[in-house]
């Protein structure tokens, strides 16, 4: 059984490559299909039904289709971040609760020190209880 912990640790990246074949040739042909398919459909030569989905693939760009395909970026990169996953957040908040502890007791001795303990607990207890809860209702 794993114990509960307050930071949460980076799972490993997973390798998943999705290997893209380019053929010119046959993508040339499948153009010169579908333009070929256009021109017989505006002439009344053809009728116009179920090849809709491969003329409307086509329609829009006449030139390659692996064309613009890695300019729309990666997952990594729009990926949202939290506000406290941050490393340097998380170095701030350590900074401060340092720089706090340190003035409260030097002006107002140990009861500051036991009043941070007592509050960063609390904190903690709350913390523990709201992740416990989100488990659950999964």
């Amino acid at each position: 059984m794993k114990f509960p912990s307050i930071f949460r640790t980076a799972s490993p990246m997973r390798f998943d490559i999705k290997p893209r074949h380019y053929d010119p040739v046959k993508e040339e042909i499948e153009q010169r299909t579908a333009r070929i398919k256009r021109e017989l459909e505006a002439e009344g030569l053809l009728s116009n039904g179920k090849d809709q989905a491969i003329e409307d693939a086509y329609r829009s760009a006449e030139g390659s289709s692996i064309r613009g395909a890695f300019t729309q970026g990666s997952p990594i990169r729009n990926k949202p971040s939290a506000l406290f996953s941050s490393a340097g957040m998380l170095r701030m908040i350590i900074l401060l609760v340092l720089v706090g502890t340190i003035t409260g007791y030097l002006y107002w001795g140990i009861e500051a020190l036991y009043t941070l303990l007592y509050i960063g607990i609390g904190i903690a207890v709350v913390l523990f209880l709201i992740r416990l809860k989100g488990k659950t209702n999964e």
